[in-house]
């Protein structure tokens, strides 16, 4: 049992490093806008707190699907975790100039939303999967606030170059454990 724990911990962590990545990605473009660490530090708690509330609300509503429909749950979840990587994928080569909100009050939880919309998708598969649901809430809001944080220091001091490979990863994760889900 030991090692299924320790297996679904890695899956977690990669899949919590891979929803990060969005914050990481867009972190960098808004980390180029002169930002006070005080206001960094602030965004990052808040983009790791939308990472814990949309997938709850999504785990939440999973878990009465899959009491509902059973195995066509796990099903679903692996295929909207691959939609969802594959929008990233096709996303990351879409690079249209963007006008950034500026990170404060309604700004900032914009922001923040929009790059935690995925998770809640994330959480309703999970949700249909039975996962440990302490664990995934407490990876995905520190992957997402230690990527958010990362991205807008790197964003400080670089340019935007990795933020399209960023999002490539973070996307290929999640097709991956979408197949994994379904073929599994």
């Amino acid at each position: 049992m030991p090692d299924a724990v320790l297996g679904e911990f890695i899956s977690l962590s990669f899949m919590a490093i891979a929803l990060g990545a969005d914050a990481f990605s867009v972190g960098l473009g808004i980390g180029m806008q002169w930002l006070r660490l005080k206001r960094i530090f602030v965004i990052g708690l808040t983009v790791g707190l939308f990472h814990v509330m949309m997938p709850f609300l999504g785990i939440v509503i999973g878990h009465y699907i899959s009491s509902q429909l059973e195995g066509f749950a796990i099903i679903a979840g692996g295929a909207l975790l691959f939609g969802i990587g594959m929008q990233m994928l096709l996303s990351s080569f879409n690079r249209e100039e963007q006008k950034w909100l500026h990170p404060t009050g309604t700004g900032l939880v914009l922001f923040a939303l929009s790059v935690s919309i995925d998770s809640f998708s994330v959480g309703l598969s999970l949700g249909m999967s039975g996962t440990k649901v302490f664990l995934a809430l407490l990876l995905f809001g520190l992957a997402a606030t230690g990527l958010t944080w990362l991205g807008l220091l790197i964003g400080r001091k670089a340019n935007g170059l990795l933020g399209v490979y960023s999002e490539i990863f973070g996307g290929s994760i999640l097709c991956a454990f979408g197949l994994k889900l379904i073929f599994g």
